[in-house]
């Protein structure tokens, strides 16, 4: 994997973006920002998958040595541990509507990773976690400020 340890290894999270038929426009901005965050120490690419679910409900599921242009990205996939196993594959996919292309990543979180260490070292595990979605967020934010409105 790395010459760290398995101690030494940070949060591991892994996130599935979604574009629905139609409003798929690929421009290369998001892979040159995995790149940064990359470059900048703040994650470790860990797998990448791209995931294309047809009409009629057929899943193919590419990993970047299967695209032609990788850009950036290139320098990248011989890093990747590709932790995603075919089992990950159907289940993910089956969250995905017809027609739609999903984008898969799986990454450590390097910036946790001297914390995640310290607390295992004391003998501490992880027993929770999990992520608020943004639109999760937003919506508490406008809910909020409809009540302000109101005087309530």
């Amino acid at each position: 994997m790395t010459d760290r340890s398995l101690d030494e290894l940070g949060p591991v999270d892994y996130l599935v973006v979604e574009f629905p038929a139609g409003q798929q426009n690929f421009t290369g901005e998001g892979a040159d920002e995995l790149v940064r965050l990359h470059d900048a120490g703040i994650i470790r690419l860990m797998d990448i998958l791209i995931l294309v679910k047809d009409a009629d409900g057929s899943v193919e599921a590419m990993e970047l040595s299967d695209l032609p242009e990788l850009g950036e990205l290139e320098r990248l996939e011989a890093q990747l541990v590709q932790t995603l196993a075919e089992d990950d594959v159907a289940h993910l996919a089956a969250a995905m509507d017809p027609g739609s292309v999903a984008g898969v990543l799986v990454y450590e979180n390097l910036w946790a990773a001297p914390f995640a260490s310290a607390m295992r070292r004391a003998g501490g595990q992880l027993i929770a976690n999990g992520r608020i979605p943004i639109q999760a967020i937003i919506a508490a934010v406008e809910a909020d400020a409809a009540l302000e409105a109101e005087g309530a």
